[in-house]
């Protein structure tokens, strides 16, 4: 089983001045540590569900060259990208670009957003739903053609929003056949079906059952457009809180372990997380100390493109 971790927060000691050397800090603590991957989430706005909106949030394709520059091993991607903030062709690029300077570290997370909030309060022109699937399916498409051969195909695309004539991707990515895609969301009808006919992965949220139920939702989808369901890597996402003695409530690594060994069974192979108070590095630490070598134990992952 693999492990990743999520950056979801920036509110540190020492405000601004300290946002670049904590991050650093963190992206380095995470890749010695032996996490296979290191996300941040896309918002312009922190969202309610870990803290005020008004907390520091930075932009993540940003974010994610500055942490290629501080690390070695981990794959980093955005936890997920929402459709709307960027072009077609600049998701693309941008994928590209970091795969290419990170030697070929780079996730390409993606998905149909959500925050209205942040769109409008921004400037952001954000499409009724369908719309939004739509533009993420062809984009899709678009990117599927783009990672083709030595400099994509070269053909052009004509879908109802997305409209390109030369499809050229130079410099090519650097992971092949492409930097993987996972398609982020567990809606059963439109997500998972675009994680089966697209996705190098998937990504849900959830207890065991809700994994169960989700991954079987999308073997299904993967049945149905003739695709081999053990191509598509199965992640989920959770919040952790961990100390070495378990006070306050909190995970002891032991602990961590048997959670990560219930979604491994519940057919996860790829757990992210994020870490209350992450911005201490000696929790980061404890997990590669103490949880990273049982973790893998938990079985081998399927291989990601």
């Amino acid at each position: 089983m693999k492990i990743g971790l999520q950056i979801s927060s920036f509110t540190w000691p020492g405000g601004e001045a300290e946002i670049g050397p904590t991050l650093a800090r963190i992206a380095r603590a995470a890749d010695d540590a032996g996490f296979d991957s290191i996300w941040v989430m896309d918002h312009f706005f922190q969202i309610r569900s870990v803290g005020r909106v008004e907390e520091p949030m930075l932009e993540g394709m940003t974010a994610l060259g500055f942490m290629a520059a501080h690390t070695d091993r981990a794959r980093i991607g955005l936890m997920v990208g929402g459709i709307h903030y960027r072009h077609p062709g600049m998701w693309i690029k941008a994928v590209t670009t970091l795969d290419v300077l990170s030697g070929g570290r780079a996730w390409f997370g993606i998905g149909a957003a959500w925050n209205v909030m942040e769109s409008r309060s921004l400037s952001f022109p954000m499409p009724v739903l369908a719309d939004r699937f739509v533009t993420l399916e062809e984009t899709l498409q678009m990117a599927h053609l783009a990672f083709t051969g030595e400099r994509g195909s070269e053909t052009e695309l004509d879908g109802r929003f997305v409209q390109a004539e030369r499809i050229m991707n130079s410099p090519q990515s650097i992971s092949r056949p492409r930097p993987p895609i996972l398609v982020g969301g567990g809606g059963e009808r439109k997500t998972l079906r675009l994680a089966a006919r697209y996705g190098d992965a998937c990504n849900v949220f959830g207890g065991p059952d809700m994994l169960r139920h989700k991954y079987e939702v999308l073997r299904r989808h993967c049945l149905a457009v003739g695709r081999d369901y053990a191509e598509i890597e199965r992640t989920n996402l959770a919040t952790i809180s961990i100390t070495p003695d378990g006070r306050r409530g909190s995970l002891t690594p032991s602990g961590l372990v048997d959670r990560l060994g219930g979604w491994a069974e519940a057919g996860s192979q790829h757990t992210i997380f994020s870490i209350r108070e992450g911005f201490d590095v000696s929790k980061i630490e404890l997990i590669g100390r103490d949880v990273v070598r049982q973790v893998r134990k938990l079985g081998e992952p399927s291989p990601v493109p």
